[in-house]
């Protein structure tokens, strides 16, 4: 998965950075996976493992785990580090969603 065309997407996309052996971001998976079923097609969920996509985590300046960037046509719209409710999460989805072109 390129990260250039994941964050080039038209329209809203949702990043998150993880690692495996990271415990908030192992708490998060669940959260993330009920997430991605919520937006179904609507909003892709793309998740990049810092350990073997170190080039990505660099290129958003990704300093801690887990970290959520929400881009909407190429540009960040909303960051967050850190564990998350996934209704807040979803509730920025929505907010981004709901802003004008």
């Amino acid at each position: 998965m390129n990260y250039n065309s994941v964050i080039g997407h038209t329209g809203t996309v949702l990043v998150e950075f993880y690692a495996s052996w990271c415990p908030h971001c192992r708490r998060m998976m669940p959260i993330v996976e009920q997430v991605k079923e919520l937006l179904g097609e609507q909003v892709p969920v793309h998740q990049f493992d810092i350990d073997k996509e170190e080039a990505a985590a660099k290129q958003a300046d990704v300093q801690s785990i887990p970290t959520f960037i929400i881009y909407r046509n190429g540009l960040e719209f909303w960051r967050h580090t850190g564990e998350i409710d996934g209704q807040e999460l979803l509730r920025m989805v929505d907010k981004c969603l709901e802003y004008p072109d």
